[in-house]
């Protein structure tokens, strides 16, 4: 199969990569990183999570972050909903959101935002489970089928509300706790999703077990399940209408050093939607030791130097990571930040 000429990025390292850090990072400093991240040429970002604050402390912020981020209009900011209680808190913060700014937009910062105060704080909406019982159990407390009944109804309301719909679909490659995951178990859940009204689907590889021969089956026999993929929807807008084609998108971690040999399986498979987070960030907090998402710039480097367009600035790219490892007082694993990007030019010219 011929390789996509364009590729889409999600960056989820603003939700999936922060949760997981052991030390509050400071909204301040959320928002400075955010608003970098929005003018590297990324389209869709992964904000934050409208997930109980004692759950994951470290995105307690969630309200502030989205009202004090600067993200222009045509970058669909995404939040991750664990479940109803969620999608309430969520949807009553956008309501309230515009209606702040409708009455003079008394949240705007000193500086020019690059929203209208009439713009939505988010666009889109990410739900989740996993395609093992006992990992869905471990991490949310729910079997698969009380976890997508749940879901149908957050995707339904979600839906008449305007919000584009992901469906993430962990272990989707396999479990630490009961190994190979039946690829029709997967893709089941998958359709129910996409009957639920998800727009897209994610399938992720929590742990790092996917190895590329398997990525590539598995998304040839997902494209003969669920149909070709779809484009991306209106950025800001409620997503693709329905009808349209599921979006497939992979989601890769580099626990064992194999997510780019993952992303060329997909690649070849026909995938041209992907998630990854700047610096390597990330991991599962089930179990200990599920080790970061692939490094965007690692992602954009490898696309670019295919020829695969993506829009991103790889350099401001870097500096996001650079940023951010300066932030966190520690190396990250992104290979780019540390070999920088390839230069062809001869030694002596540069």
């Amino acid at each position: 199969m011929q390789l996509a000429e364009r590729v889409r990025i999600r960056e989820v390292g603003p939700r999936d990569g922060f949760q997981n850090e052991p030390e509050t990072i400071p909204t301040d400093v959320k928002v400075e990183l955010i608003d970098a991240l929005a003018r590297t040429g990324l389209r869709r970002i992964e904000v934050t999570s409208f997930v109980r604050p004692d759950v994951i402390p470290q995105l307690a912020d969630a309200a502030e972050v989205l009202a004090r981020v600067d993200i222009p209009e045509d970058v669909a900011v995404g939040v991750l909903i664990p479940n109803e209680r969620g999608l309430e808190r969520a949807l009553r913060l956008r309501q309230e959101a515009l209606e702040v700014r409708d009455d003079g937009g008394v949240r705007a910062p000193a500086r020019p935002r690059a929203r209208a105060h009439t713009h939505p704080p988010f666009d889109e909406i990410n739900v989740f489970l996993s395609a093992s019982e006992t990992h869905n159990r471990r991490n949310v407390n729910r079997s698969i089928a009380e976890s997508l009944a749940g879901l149908e109804n957050v995707l339904g309301r979600a839906r008449a509300a305007g919000l584009r719909c992901e469906g993430v679909i962990s272990t989707s490659f396999g479990c630490p706790y009961e190994g190979a995951v039946p690829v029709e178990r997967v893709l089941d859940i998958a359709r129910q999703l996409r009957d639920a009204g998800a727009q897209e689907i994610g399938f992720g590889d929590t742990t790092g077990m996917a190895n590329p021969r398997q990525v590539r089956e598995f998304f040839e026999l997902a494209r003969d399940w669920l149909g070709p993929t779809g484009g991306d929807g209106p950025a800001g807008g409620g997503g693709a209408a329905a009808g349209d084609p599921v979006e497939l998108t992979a989601h890769f971690h580099n626990t064992r050093g194999q997510g780019l040999a993952n992303v060329l399986a997909a690649l070849q498979a026909g995938v041209d939607s992907f998630e990854s987070s700047f610096g390597e960030l990330g991991g599962c907090p089930v179990p200990a030791g599920a080790t970061g998402n692939i490094a965007s710039e690692d992602l954009v480097s490898l696309l670019h130097e295919m020829g695969i367009e993506t829009g991103i600035d790889l350099d401001a790219l870097l500096a996001c990571a650079r940023r951010v490892q300066e932030v966190l007082g520690r190396r990250l694993g992104s290979h780019t930040l540390v070999a920088g990007p390839v230069d062809w030019r001869p030694a002596a010219d540069r």
